[in-house]
């Protein structure tokens, strides 16, 4: 099986809950939520993956060759490179119910261990959300992270314990979600969190926490008096909020703020190896996908995770051979262009 194939296959899977376009970039599903596409216009997913396009390479081979090294180094771990599979759920509402939720989540995470990078797990208003990724989690050992929504934080603890019993790796929260609309019809709440909320959830486990659903040099800050580990640049796949930003267009404005006092994960628009040396170049550590991984899930099961995640690895590793690049530090604003 090639990626080619597990695309093939995606498509005859998926049509017509998602095209399977040549370019995942939003315009065909635009306004489909609940679905695969963004809210209303469209434009916060189409910007973000508009705006990598236009941020160019800087070609440089004139260099001592060591070999490109793309591991990365996280949460105590080592990983074959700085990808993770995004946290994507509602196959049901979503998807059309092609896959359950605990078999999508069992494709996502064992095909993210194969390929040496890990996979986030999701949450919602349908306990099953939350629930059904539990056992591939456990098949796994724990390699992967959970991410709740902002529930009450008397709920948010609850579910804390439950995931602290499968040794994950961390555990994230996407902040943003009040703007999801199968949320906001459902009779279960979400909230907005203030840094002292997330500081009780930082001091209530053990567990590396990550705050996605970041979008501005301010909410990175408020994010790192908390405590987090790392924060997830993200406007949520374009689902939540019409107009925003590109998501890698704030990394320079996010980095300059906190610095390295903070890990940066970034989401959004990220398609190909190219893209992920681009976010790198823009100030994230690693990037998070997740659309393109969904459609490899549904193409070619645990086996077309990790062909397109080896895919993503073995251009990132050609991008870096053609700028100069032995390892991620390499990787600097100065390598690219707008």
């Amino acid at each position: 099986m090639n990626y080619d194939e597990v695309r093939e296959k995606a498509k005859e899977i998926l049509t017509p809950n998602c095209l399977v376009c040549k370019e995942c970039n939003g315009v065909a599903c635009r306004g489909w939520v609940p679905g695969v596409g963004a809210k209303w216009t469209g434009s916060s997913f189409i910007r973000s993956f508009n705006y990598l396009n236009e941020v160019k390479v800087v070609m440089d081979t004139i260099y001592e060759g060591k070999g490109q090294d793309i591991s990365i180094e996280l949460f105590d771990k080592k990983f074959s490179a700085p990808i993770f599979v995004a946290p994507i759920g509602g196959m049901d509402i979503n998807f059309g119910g092609k896959l359950s939720e605990e078999e999508y989540h069992r494709r996502t995470l064992m095909g993210a261990k194969a390929a040496g990078i890990a996979a986030f797990t999701g949450d919602g208003a349908n306990n099953d959300y939350f629930n059904a990724p539990l056992k591939p989690l456990k098949e796994v050992g724990g390699w992967g992270i959970p991410t709740l929504k902002p529930w009450s934080q008397e709920k948010i603890f609850e579910k804390i314990k439950i995931v602290e019993d499968l040794n994950v790796l961390a555990l994230a929260m996407d902040i943003d979600s009040a703007g999801l609309v199968h949320l906001a019809a459902s009779s279960k709440s979400v909230y907005s969190k203030t840094v002292e909320d997330l500081k009780s959830i930082v001091d209530s486990t053990g567990l590396p926490f990550i705050i996605k659903g970041i979008m501005s040099g301010k909410g990175a800050e408020k994010a790192a008096q908390s405590g987090a580990y790392g924060i997830v640049v993200s406007n949520h796949g374009g689902r939540v909020l019409d107009n925003t930003p590109a998501t890698t267009e704030m990394l320079p404005e996010i980095r300059k703020a906190v610095g390295k006092s903070i890990k940066i994960f970034v989401d959004g628009g990220i398609r190909t190896g190219a893209d992920v040396f681009k976010a790198l170049a823009l100030g994230a550590d690693a990037v998070l996908i997740g659309r393109t991984f969904t459609i490899s899930a549904f193409g070619g099961g645990a086996e077309g995770v990790k062909i397109y995640a080896e895919k993503l690895m073995a251009e990132l590793k050609d991008t870096m051979l053609m700028t100069g690049c032995s390892t991620l530090e390499d990787i600097t604003f100065d390598k690219i262009r707008f």
